[in-house]
């Protein structure tokens, strides 16, 4: 079945139901944001297959709304199909449900909209409701899991088998960790919490899986009150060990499917539900007699690395680093004999970091894009783009890899030849914002919103700016996106502390011609305490040469000068003693100090 197809046997289905129109968020019921393929249904239904969006069907109309790093992407995909692309925070774009309203009164019909309550969080149905309540009425239906009848061959459940991760890389055994989350539920006078997100249940018990592309994680959720521990997970995903591991820590299994049953018969007098991860479904099976409706308290438990966690982060680290160079000292020569295409590099830097131990795949799948490619944000090579490199221009290459003691992820834009003093420009700004972040000092507790200014400020001068999030999060040997701290335009309160990862990745895209970003992985660090309280600083994790060909040295300053040629010492000084001979020549230049 095409899209069109696909969309006519869903409107069959809506007219059996009377409903006006139905929408597909990319979500699981975990609230997700890489799910497995069995709830890919936005991607099935519309074709556009980035990580965030929305799709809208109603009797005679289609819409999907995402974010600026898919907009390029959303255009391609969609093209040639019903769905007309809606660029979210862009004046004239309207919300999901001013849209809704707008069709349906424009004599489309009915005013009922469905959506599948278990793959929407509690909040967004709450949200949805008021706000199609407002639009002349509509009302919203949760009842209804509609893909299962026109999704001939939807994927099953996945069934990847769950590992456990060893101590020496987790830092804490889950006996402690669960004791923490239960002391943090008497401070929240909640006798009970049902964790959704799925990398929430890996990181609590120190368990890991291969249910979700690129994320270690496995599908299940957890239930934990003040006495009991509870793993809902299809049983045949645990080998005996892994049993026999869970009752040691005193966690019960049950079967995935009798979350909501077992919901319906809670025993203790309220439980706590975070209303963006819990889903709508689940939530309205509880039958406790009261819900605290608080934010989880484990991403944040979770986004404070323990000492263990920082060294497997430092030893990944070098053995990506050592990936990096292998494969940028490979990259000129190679273009230059005019063999590589953006697949051929992706290729060849997935098999350097195969090479190295603890290796457990890719954190994400690669981005190489070259030349106007790299303007796409989230741009993914396929057959059909895969775009020859030439000894000229720029190649924006962000990728990442799973070790079995921590994450990577890492973005280089390098210059693959002659550049146009335009590209250097774009290129130096990005350089001089990733450089002030890095080198800023701040209080403890400030929040990365108030942060995000000093990776813009210079390209500000010039009119120029991104409207992706600055930094995010990343896992140790977990999803390479974490929250709950993020470093953005958009106000988000959560608190940066000593232990956090957080990326640093400020860019800068012209649509057409090129795209420019560059970044590390950081580890918050304290700085110092005065009578004004501790302030914090960053510690860059991420060991590779930045590409200093592109560079405009007059336009950074002295002291950005002097963060760039330390940070290159550094690199030289942790990798060198992991090197050939002739990758060490080539490190050696790579990191050359800049007068």
């Amino acid at each position: 079945m095409d899209i069109n197809q696909r969309i006519e046997a869903l409107r069959q289905e809506m007219r059996q139901e009377h409903l006006a129109a139905f929408i597909f968020p990319s979500t699981d019921p975990h609230n997700s944001e890489y799910v497995p393929e069995r709830w890919t249904g936005r991607q099935w239904i519309s074709g556009f297959n980035g990580s965030a969006g929305t799709a809208v069907v109603t009797m005679k109309s289609a819409a999907l709304w995402t974010d600026s790093r898919y907009f390029l992407a959303a255009e391609e995909q969609l093209s040639g199909t019903p769905y007309k692309l809606m660029r979210l925070k862009m004046p004239g774009t309207p919300t999901i449900t001013e849209w809704l309203g707008r069709q349906l009164a424009d004599g489309e019909g009915g005013s009922e909209v469905g959506i599948d309550g278990m793959c929407a969080s509690y909040n967004t149905v709450e949200r949805l409701t008021r706000e199609l309540r407002r639009q002349g009425g509509l009302t919203l239906r949760t009842n209804l899991d509609i893909l299962q009848r026109i999704w001939k061959d939807r994927p099953p459940l996945p069934l990847g088998s769950v590992v456990t991760h060893p101590l020496r890389y987790a830092g804490e055994d889950a006996t402690s960790k669960l004791r923490r989350l239960r002391d943090e539920l008497w401070q929240r006078h909640a006798c009970g919490i049902l964790v959704s997100a799925l990398d929430d249940v890996a990181w609590l018990l120190n368990l890991r899986g291969s249910d979700v592309h690129c994320n270690p994680v496995f599908v299940a959720y957890l239930l934990v009150t003040e006495h009991q521990a509870t793993l809902f997970v299809n049983p045949n995903k645990l080998s005996a060990q892994v049993l026999s591991y869970l009752e040691n820590i005193e966690v019960r299994v049950k079967p995935y499917d009798d979350v909501a049953r077992t919901l319906r018969h809670y025993e203790e007098y309220n439980i706590l539900l975070d209303g963006d991860e819990t889903s709508y479904s689940l939530a309205k099976a509880v039958q406790a007699r009261e819900i605290v409706w608080q934010t989880s308290p484990v991403p944040e438990m979770k986004a404070v690395k323990n000492k263990a966690e920082i060294k497997g982060f430092d030893d990944a680290m070098l053995r990506d680093g050592v990936a990096m160079v292998k494969f940028l000292k490979w990259l000129k020569p190679a273009v230059e004999a005019g063999t590589q295409t953006e697949l051929s590099v992706t290729a060849k830097l997935t098999k350097l970091r195969s090479e190295q131990p603890l290796y457990r795949g890719l954190s994400f799948d690669t981005i190489a894009g070259y030349g106007p490619h790299g303007a796409i944000v989230h741009y993914e090579a396929t057959p059909a783009t895969d775009a020859r490199l030439e000894p000229r221009g720029l190649l924006l290459l962000d990728s990442g890899a799973q070790y079995a003691d921590g994450t990577t992820d890492i973005t280089r834009t390098i210059a693959l030849g002659p550049l146009t003093q335009e590209e250097k420009r774009i290129y130096t700004l990005v350089l001089k914002g990733h450089i002030q972040l890095e080198m800023c000092k701040f209080p403890d507790g400030a929040s990365g919103t108030q942060l995000d200014i000093m990776a813009r400020k210079d390209m500000w001068r010039e009119g120029l700016n991104y409207l992706h999030g600055t930094g995010h999060g990343v896992g140790s040997y977990l999803n390479v996106h974490e929250g709950p701290h993020q470093i953005r335009m958009e106000w988000k309160p959560a608190p940066l502390r000593s232990g956090m990862t957080v990326t640093d990745e400020p860019g800068i895209y012209l649509p057409g011609r090129f795209g420019c970003r560059i970044e590390n992985t950081l580890i918050t660090e304290p700085y110092m305490q005065t009578e004004f309280g501790k302030f914090l600083q960053f510690r860059p994790l991420t060991l590779c040469p930045i590409d200093t060909e592109p560079i405009i040295s007059d336009m950074l300053t002295q002291e950005e000068k002097a963060w760039l040629n330390d940070y290159h010492a550094k690199v030289y000084q942790k990798l060198l003693p992991l090197l050939s001979d002739d990758e060490g020549i080539w490190l050696q230049r790579a990191c050359r100090a800049i007068e």
